[in-house]
Formats: structure tokens, sequence, C-alpha cells
């Protein structure tokens, strides 16, 4: 009497799934590297099963999940057959305490200035009262001490108050004013979610990632921007202040290059 295999036993191996994706984006081992910073034997060796060159379980679950961003896949199913494959997941450590922490380092740095204009406020008027109270005479002269330390007192509240008006924070509609000094990257999957690598004139790395329908990026550099679109018929793009009205197709992988110019190619 035979056995069959069990359904898990006839899916397809990590690095088979990550090497087909990988063939159906267009790239090459090369390109995913650029891309993701993993060193080529690695990604070789993934997609041949061999995870003994990650240095272990945090870093080969870490490589599979940037690897299969890259490729345009969901991550998550990769990793928990990896993790029924090689004896479970870690405990998680909990992140509460490290909220609590960022929060309290970050209260103290607000100045209370409700605080410093009532202090001053209370100062004018005790300071007030205290000389017409030894100026009961309601002589000239008292009169006089009374009413020019008020005014001198009163003036400086009004720039209290200025000093009080926070700045207001940069919105996507006064990064997307474009100054003329720098160039001015957005972009927004409208029609689905693509993978997307943007990086500056330096070759330095600003995203790398998947970017889900409805979210957009902003990215600005003051000479170049270069992009790879993992699937460009998803993404709506605006190069400096204006749309770009290419007509990429679904599934489509581009390389587009913007610089302060009007939004043209590089």
């Amino acid at each position: 009497m035979s056995i069959g295999n069990s359904p898990e036993d006839d899916r397809p191996s990590i690095g088979r799934v990550l090497q087909q994706a990988r063939i159906a984006a267009g790239l090459t081992v090369e390109e995913v590297s650029t891309s993701t910073r993993v060193r080529i034997p690695i990604v070789h060796a993934i997609e041949a099963d061999d995870f003994s060159r990650c240095g272990g379980d945090v870093y080969a679950r870490g490589h599979i999940r940037t690897l299969a961003r890259a490729v345009a896949i969901d991550p998550e199913p990769l990793v928990s057959q990896y993790d029924g494959e090689h004896g479970g997941r870690p405990a998680p450590t909990p992140a509460a305490p490290l909220f609590e922490a960022e929060r309290i380092r970050s209260e103290p740095r607000r100045p209370n200035w409700t605080a410093a204009m009532v202090a001053a406020i209370v100062a004018v008027v005790g300071f007030v009262g205290f000389t017409f109270f030894k100026g009961g005479d309601n002589s000239p002269t008292a009169n006089q001490v009374a009413e020019g330390p008020t005014s001198a007192k009163t003036t400086p509240k009004p720039s209290a108050s200025k000093t009080a008006d926070p700045k207001p924070a940069p919105s996507d509609s006064a990064i997307a004013a474009a100054p003329q000094d720098k160039v001015t990257v957005k972009l927004s999957a409208s029609q689905g979610k693509s993978w997307i690598s943007a990086k500056d004139h330096n070759g330095r790395l600003l995203f790398d990632g998947l970017l889900q329908q409805g979210q957009s990026k902003t990215f600005q550099d003051k000479e170049r921007v270069d992009l790879v679109l993992g699937d460009a018929g998803s993404i709506e793009l605006f190069v400096n202040g204006k749309k770009v009205e290419d007509r990429f197709q679904p599934g489509q992988v581009e390389r587009l290059s913007y610089t302060k110019g009007d939004p043209e190619v590089g």
C-alpha cells in the first residue's frame, strides 16, 4: 500500500518561487542584488534553497522578505513556509516599552507657552498692585510711578504670543510646488500595488519596497532622482509638479531618471 504526498509536499520551494517571480518581473540577479543590497552569491544561494549563507534564521527571514518585495510578491507565505521547515518563528520582542520611552522623551521638548504667559501676567498685576498700594496718597507723582511701569510691563505681551505660534509643517502640496533648484518626484499607486526603488544622484537608496494601492511617496534631490517601477501600469507619476502622461502597461518594469528640467526621462 502506498501513501500519497500531502499538499504541502507538492508546493514549490521558497527559492523556486522567488526565482520564477524574478524571471516573470524581467529582472536579473544582478538587478535584484543592486536594488535590495543583498549580495549576488546570497541571492543565488537562496534561489537554490540554500540558506546557510544568510547568517542565521533572522537574517534568512529578512532576505526572503526583501527579495519577495523586490519581485512584487507577498513575502508572508514564504516566511511561514520557512518557519515550518526550520523550526518555527522566534518569540516577538514587545514594542510597548520602546513606544513609552520615546513618548516620554519627546514631551519635555514642548515649551509651555501658556504657563509662561500666565506667569508674566501675574507678575505685571502684582507689580502694579504693589505700586498702587505703596502710592496710596493719590499724589501726581505716585500716579505717574504707577502708570509708567504698567505700560512698560504690558508691552512685551504681544511678542510673547508671537513666539508661541508654531511654524506649519511642510505638506505634500508644498513639496509638489517643486522648487526650481531641486527635482521633485511623486509616485501614487492609484491602479494597484507596485514594488518601487528610488535613488538620489549619488546612488544613495531613498526607498525600496512595496507601495500599496492608494499610497503615495514623494522624493526630492538637488540634481536627479532614479526610479525602478516593478509594475509601472499601477503608478501615477508627477515630476516637478507636472503629471507624466506616459502610458505604461500593467506589469511593465520601468527604469526612469528625472532632473530639474521638464518631466522628461533622462
